[in-house]
Order: structure tokens, then sequence, then C-alpha cells
């Protein structure tokens, strides 16, 4: 194929790489490549995903964007989005900011599948425009040439990207792993990788999640099998949770049910959803049998396995219900079996904890991975690396996707590897990958939007800092009217929310708050209250301080002055 050349306008072009997500985390991928001289790039986005809130970090916060005001900046010159897999982490930002950009969006048919399920489920733009590519197929937009290498992961249709520049090729790897036996969907590790290493491959943009664990993954195919012999062994009914877009896992399951004769029944809106676009691309059969929750009670306890939603303890899952007895459909008794086929994400730990704890209150006996093979990863551990380090043989490689602690790993061993040109640069950081060896170029704004309910607002838009001191600290609001000469007409009112109602002698907070009002009003002469805002900052810091004195935290304090007008 033919590669586009650039334009040398403003400096000799470039192959450059970025993140505005992605690096130094798992979760809210998105990576940036560009080409072309230093003001005159050409820019493609892959992955445009979300990460999720870390409880009390974040409260009131639904799920986290990154910050995309510098493609904002450089939207005319932004030639696509390529979506690598239809997870949640690499797709889920696409309809809510894809109004900020109007690209062209590309992806295979179960990711188109699957946006469109959820633009009718939670609604987004309605002029999506999405660009259908088939599985292992190719496509040029603007100065890249792009081939999808199927991959095996969690996920059907999960594609490595091989991007054609003038300067050279890089692949990207996405997500993957080693697994000849994905039951669902397709793997062209094998037989690709080696290719493009004879073709020569200029950097490498390698997932880095596993890189601290020795050995190879277990195939998925193997936890097919150990599933399928647990539920046959199994006395009382079986629940299972596990990722909603997990298809094979989903396969597997519904395939175990039926050799051990019983009844699938689904729990989760995101499961039914998922399961419908994976029956219209063919990866489940379209006599994929099961019922839904309200058949439950319906079967006996032995004749039944429940599919649900909420292996991460989302509070509004079907299985956290399910735990706390407020479940309309499904309950469990002494007996029953809960596999959690699944690995809790960091910072889940403490919800999903506690669900499994509510189940063992129950009676329910609790499988995880620990106590046997019910969960495998979607991702390279370091033989796999390796492997695919001997394949490609890159001039550069740059570990993304991972904490930095996994990046510094996969790091490690690339250069044990002898890959001799080694980056690992941070979100926000631009690195040439080529000509030459590579370096820091530039350096782009980075952060995050939070998804707030219906509004999508800056991490620095103070509300969810303020809900943080909320938290810790309660609020204390003041209110009172003054007429237009400072004069103070009535008694000052006092509403405590999250501060203790007495201290240690057993004065109330609000007799405390009542004095430090007082003794501002006592000190402060009329002349100075004439003006509203600065008569209420010094109350607000007033009773502030005082607080802060008695109790030794310092609530939020607001104040509310009601100026009345003389009437004339």
């Amino acid at each position: 194929m033919a590669i586009k050349k650039t334009k040398k306008s403003g400096g000799e072009s470039e192959l450059v790489f970025g993140a505005l997500g992605g690096l130094g985390e798992i979760g809210m991928n998105a990576y940036l490549y560009g080409v072309g001289p230093r003001n005159a790039r050409k820019w493609l986005l892959v992955d445009l995903g979300i990460t999720f809130p870390e409880g009390e970090n974040d409260p009131g916060v639904d799920v986290i964007f990154p910050d995309i005001r510098f493609l904002e900046e450089e939207r005319n010159a932004l030639c696509g989005i390529v979506i690598t897999h239809a997870h949640e982490d690499h797709i889920g930002a696409v309809l809510e900011l894809w109004p900020r950009l109007e690209v062209p969006v590309f992806c295979t048919p179960f990711a188109t599948g699957m946006l469109k399920a959820k633009r009718a489920g939670y609604g987004g733009s309605d002029e999506l425009e999405i660009t259908e590519v088939p599985a292992d197929g190719q496509f040029d937009v603007g100065p890249f040439d792009v081939e999808l290498v199927s991959m095996a992961h969690s996920i059907p249709e999960t594609s490595a990207l091989a991007i054609r520049t003038e300067h050279g090729l890089v692949v990207h790897t996405s997500d993957w792993k080693l697994d000849d036996e994905p039951v669902a969907g397709s793997s062209r590790t094998r037989q690709r990788m080696p290719e493009l290493g004879a073709e020569g491959v200029t950097a490498l943009i390698c997932d880095s999640t596993n890189a601290m664990r020795d050995g190879v993954s277990p195939s998925e195919l193997d936890i097919a099998k150990s599933l399928s012999k647990i539920i046959d062994d199994a006395p009382k009914r079986v629940i299972v949770t596990t990722f909603a877009s997990n298809i094979a896992r989903v396969k597997a399951i519904g395939t175990a049910a039926r050799r051990a004769d019983r009844k699938l029944v689904i729990a989760g809106l995101a499961l039914h959803r998922n399961i419908q676009v994976a029956i219209e691309t063919g990866y489940l059969p379209e006599g994929f049998n099961y019922s839904d929750q309200q058949s439950f009670s319906d079967f006996r306890r032995s004749d039944v396995v429940c599919l649900v939603t909420g292996s991460q303890g989302e509070q509004r899952a079907a299985l956290a219900r399910i735990a706390a007895g407020e479940h309309r459909d499904i309950q469990v008794a002494k007996g029953d079996m809960v596999i959690f086929s699944s690995r809790t994400i960091p910072g889940n730990e403490r919800e999903v904890g506690r669900i499994q704890n509510e189940l063992v209150n129950q009676g329910c006996q609790i499988i995880t991975d620990n106590e046997a093979l019910v969960h495998v990863t979607g991702h390279p551990r370091r033989d796999e690396l390796r492997q695919m380090y001997d394949w490609l043989k890159p001039d550069l490689l740059v570990p993304m996707h991972g904490e930095a602690r996994h990046l510094s790993a996969n790091a490690a061993l690339a250069r044990d590897s002898n890959i001799k040109d080694v980056r690992s640069p941070q979100n926000g950081t631009l690195i040439r990958l080529a000509p030459g060896p590579s370096k820091v170029v530039d350096e782009f704004p980075v952060g995050r939007l939070f998804r707030d309910g219906k509004l999508i607002i800056p991490e620095d838009d103070g509300t969810v800092r303020a809900r943080r001191q909320l938290a810790m600290a309660g609020i204390v609001v003041v209110s009172f009217a003054i007429e237009a000469d400072g004069e103070v007409i009535t008694d000052p009112q006092i509403v405590l929310d999250g501060v203790p109602a007495e201290d240690s002698d057993g004065e109330t907070f609000s007799d405390v708050a009542l004095e430090a009002v007082e003794g501002v009003i006592a000190s402060l002469p009329k002349s100075k209250r004439r003006d509203p805002a600065r008569f209420s900052e010094a109350v607000r810091r007033a009773v502030r301080s005082e607080i802060r004195t008695v109790w030794g935290k310092k609530p939020i304090v607001k104040v509310l002055i009601n100026l009345v007008e003389d009437e004339q």
C-alpha cells in the first residue's frame, strides 16, 4: 500500500505518540498518533474510554472521561477515532464526547452493535458517524494506513492495529493475550505478528497489565471446562457473576447449564443488551436459550443457573440487590453457590467484599479465582510478552495500559529482551517515534471530566471537592436580615448538617456558631456592615474558626444575608 506523505511545513515531518489517558492507570484509554511537522500534524485517536470513580474520593461522580480539550483545539486536524474493542475503558466515552469532535469512528461489527445498543438504552448523539470495518480489515484515514489484526481478549473482535505511515510501521497491541481457543471470536496473533515483524516494526505500543506475572495465561477454554464441572457438581442453585461484555464466559456458562440439565436465567440490563448484540453478530447462536429473572422462582433450586451483573460490587447491579435481600425476583438460601467469575478491579475490593460477606451470612458458598479456576485474565503475562517481542523485534517499545508499576515492569522486560530503545511516557507527554531515536518533543494538557448526573464537568470545577469536604466535616448555614444602614433586624438562624450536636462539655455547636456570629455583629461597626459581601465573609470566617477551635475540624460555612430595603 502506498503511504501518503505529508507536506513539509514548519519543520521536518515526524511520527509522534501521546496519551490522554491509559498511561499510569488501568482505564480511560485514549491514545494519540500524529504525523507531520510540529505545526501541521494530522492526528489519529485510538480508543476513547472511561474509568470509574473511586468511592469517597469522587462522591456523586458516575463515570470519569479523559479531558479532550487538546483534541478540541486540534479538531480540524483530527482524522478519526479507531476503536480497538468494545470494553467500556476503550469505548465508554465515545457517545458523550463525540459531539465535541465530530469525526468518523472506525470499529468492527461487534463494537458497532455495542455502541448502537448503548445509544438506544442511554442516549447519545444520533448523528454519530460510524464507519464499520470488518474484523482483520484495512482502511486509510488521513496519512494513516490502518490494518486490524484479531487478538484474543475477553470480548469478541479485539484488534491490534498495524499503523503504517511514511515513517514506518507501528503496532498498537490494544488488550490481548495468547489463546488459541478463545471460545468466542478468533485470533490471528500467531500468524500475523511474525509477518509484521518481518516487515519491520518501528515502534510497538504494548499492553502492560499483567507484566508483573510470570508464565502464560490459561485459555478461556480451560475456564469453560472448570465452570462446567463446578456447576455440574453443585447441589443447589448456582449464581454466577462476570463482566457482562465477556461473551465467551456467557457462552461457557450457558453451555455448562445445558450440560447439567439446568435452566439458565439472566438478570441485569447490560447482560441482556450484550447477549443480543452477540447473537446479532454471530458470537452466540440464534438458539441461545435463557429465561428472564421473573422465571427464577419457577425452577427447583437444583435446576437453575442464574447469570447476574455486579461482579465489581456495583450498588445498583443485580448481585448487590440479591445480597441485600432487595431483589424483586431473585433470592438465595443456605447451600446456594455464588461464583465470582471475574477478578476485582483495584478500588472495588471493599464493595465486592461487602457483598460476599452478605452472601456468606445467608449461607451461600462463595467461589472466586482463589478457590477454583473460574476466571482468567485477558492480558499477557511475561512469557507472552517475550513471545510478542520475539515476533515483532521492534526498534522501540512503549508500554501502555497499566499503572506505573505495570509500565515499569514491562519496560524492564523489554530491555531484558534486547529491545534497545524503551520509552515510558506519562499522560500528556508527546514522544517522537520516528524518524531517528525516540525523544520527548512536547507536552499537551490532560485531565479528567466527571459525569455528574446529566452533566459533564471538569475535575477542577470544585463541585466534587466541596462534596469531599462535606463528607469530612459537614456544613453550617447562617442566615439573618439587615437593613441598608447595617442594622441587624432578625435573630441569626443556624442550621448544621454533618456536624456533632454538642462539644465535649455539652455546649451545642449551634450555640458555638451563634456566639461567633454575635461576636462579629458586636465588633463590626454599622458602616462596615452595610456591605453584605464583606459582612458575610467576616461571619463565615468567625464561625469556621470557632468551630475548628472547639471541634478540630473545619466545616463548610455558608452565610445568607437578606438585605431589606426601606419602602418609600
